[in-house]
């Protein structure tokens, strides 16, 4: 009688002998020990990297909630983390010598190594300008900073400003090249190069601001809050890079709008109105959430605070939408994660004011009336990061798979493929995947995952009989053939599946796959 050895990823040592069982009990035995490895084994295959706000220790957790990796630094972090493909580290610290102080403000942006060792960082502080909030990281590892700039009272009026009593930060930002150790600016784009008003006709930027929606009205967003002596305005908070439109997305929270502008530009060509890809300049190619604040009669979409916008990714579901985390979207202070799909016509953006509501949204288990985090994932579950609450992730059902106690500003959620994952803890970081087999048998299910269609190899030609099982991760039956080297899920939902391959002396294969369209 022959006998199969498997084994799973939570109990890295224990081995379990399948011989010759009728299959209903494979199956019992198969979600006995997925139950004990919980759900989340299945679901939440990857790692969750935070930083919570005014800590100097970053944390980047497995689906078990073990601290997989960690770096203890001497500043404490502002707001954003990211594991580069290298398997570095790059936040953004709170410089101990800032002037300017403001929310979430920063002033530094570092480098770390897998130790903790500095590989380069970059100081943006001073009395005029301060780095805060988010950053991205380029392809080419670039990093671009939100940052303020302090414009006085007379610069605001001579803008058009009604009423300027006091110095007004406007957002700008800035690309860090690294250079040696520190680091240089090699691009801009500066909100104030981008303005229009209608109340002072000898005035700078007089226009009608209805017919001028790429530009920001100076005159639509009030100052909102800060510590005494803060001049934040628009209260930028969040911002992405698409690699294939060289574009950049931007949220403002003040104003309950995103805004997306050409990266392609030159830094001349950035502070006018021509150049680049789409030939606007540093103009508004789109934005997004609340139309009178461009004099428009469509109401206002996102009703008040909105952070962390993204592209998603290519290979996900919505896959070219842009998402956000809603603070107050569903209304009562209960948040949602909405996605859109802009109305994009090569590298311009045809309206200002479509669509009217969301396309896609998933309310919150929490509610935040600030900052917090979101992310699609490959194989359609949704992570959210409920800033001040908890993080967690549900699957294309609303089914909460996995959830952690931390409620960092933003935390980031990485998958077992991602490059950095592979790099900071080897080529197998996430061990085997549900249940996997070791035996004399060369029998394998590919590719793994699929979008549809798995190929069963290996099975010799003195097997004159065998059959395929599969089963969802409840239990469940959903297909079963005999003699058939073909597995089609593509009418199945996206998951994961258990299938059992057993041949006519009663030897069973055990497999697990993921179905991802």
């Amino acid at each position: 009688m022959s006998q199969r050895l498997i084994k799973t990823n939570t109990f890295e040592n224990t081995k379990t002998r399948f011989m010759k069982t009728p299959n209903y009990l494979l199956i019992f035995i198969s979600i006995l020990i997925l139950s004990f490895s919980s759900a989340t084994a299945q679901t939440f295959d990857g790692y969750a990297l935070y930083n919570l706000q005014n800590s100097n220790t970053t944390y980047l957790i497995d689906k078990d909630y073990n601290i997989a990796h960690s770096w203890s630094l001497a500043l404490t972090g502002n707001y954003t983390v990211h594991l580069k493909e290298n398997g570095n580290l790059v936040r953004g610290g709170t410089y101990g010598s800032n002037v300017l102080s403001a929310p979430a403000v920063s002033g530094i942006i570092q480098e770390f190594d897998p130790s903790g060792n500095l590989v380069w960082e970059f100081i943006y502080s001073d009395a005029t300008h301060v780095s805060h909030h988010d950053f991205c990281v380029l392809p080419n590892g670039n990093v671009i900073l939100t940052a303020y700039e302090v414009k006085t009272p007379n610069d605001l009026t001579q803008a058009g400003y009604d009423g300027a009593t006091s110095n007004l930060w406007p957002t700008h930002f800035i690309e860090v090249e690294q250079n040696g150790s520190g680091g240089q600016i090699v691009w801009e784009w500066h909100m104030w190069d981008h303005l229009v008003q209608d109340f002072d006709a000898g005035k700078d930027n007089y226009g009608v601001v209805a017919n001028s929606p790429e530009l920001m009205d100076i005159n639509a967003i009030s100052p909102g809050f800060g510590p005494p002596g803060s001049g934040d305005w628009f209260h930028i908070n969040g911002i992405d890079y698409n690699p294939t439109l060289d574009q950049l997305v931007f949220t403002s929270r003040y104003a309950s709008e995103f805004y997306i502008i050409d990266h392609s530009t030159t830094t001349a060509e950035a502070a006018s109105h021509l150049g680049g890809n789409a030939g606007m300049g540093g103009d508004f190619l789109y934005r997004y959430g609340n139309p009178p604040n461009h004099g428009s009669t469509s109401p206002q979409i996102i009703p008040s605070a909105v952070h962390d916008p993204r592209w998603i990714k290519a290979g996900r579901p919505n896959a070219g939408f842009i998402q956000f985390f809603n603070n107050n979207g569903g209304g009562g202070s209960s948040s949602t994660i909405d996605a859109i799909d802009p109305p994009l016509s090569g590298f311009n953006y045809t309206s200002y004011t479509t669509p009217t509501t969301y396309d896609w949204r998933h309310n919150t288990n929490a509610y935040s009336s600030g900052q917090s985090a979101h992310d699609r994932m490959t194989n359609g579950n949704t992570f959210v990061n409920v800033s001040g609450q908890y993080m967690y992730e549900v699957d294309a059902s609303n089914n909460v798979v996995w959830q952690y106690a931390a409620g960092p500003s933003k935390a980031f959620r990485f998958e077992c493929d991602y490059a950095g994952i592979i790099a900071l803890l080897g080529n197998n970081p996430c061990g085997l995947t549900g249940i996997e087999e070791f035996s004399d048998l060369n029998i394998n299910v590919f590719p793994n995952p699929s979008k549809g269609i798995f190929n069963v190899t290996g099975i010799s030609d003195n097997i004159n009989s065998f059959s395929v099982s599969v089963y969802d991760v409840y239990g469940k039956l959903v297909m079963q053939a005999n003699n058939e080297i073909r597995i089609d899920l593509t009418s199945f939902d996206n998951g994961v599946y258990i299938v059992y391959i057993s041949n006519n002396v009663g030897e069973t294969i055990v497999k697990k796959i993921s179905l991802i369209k």
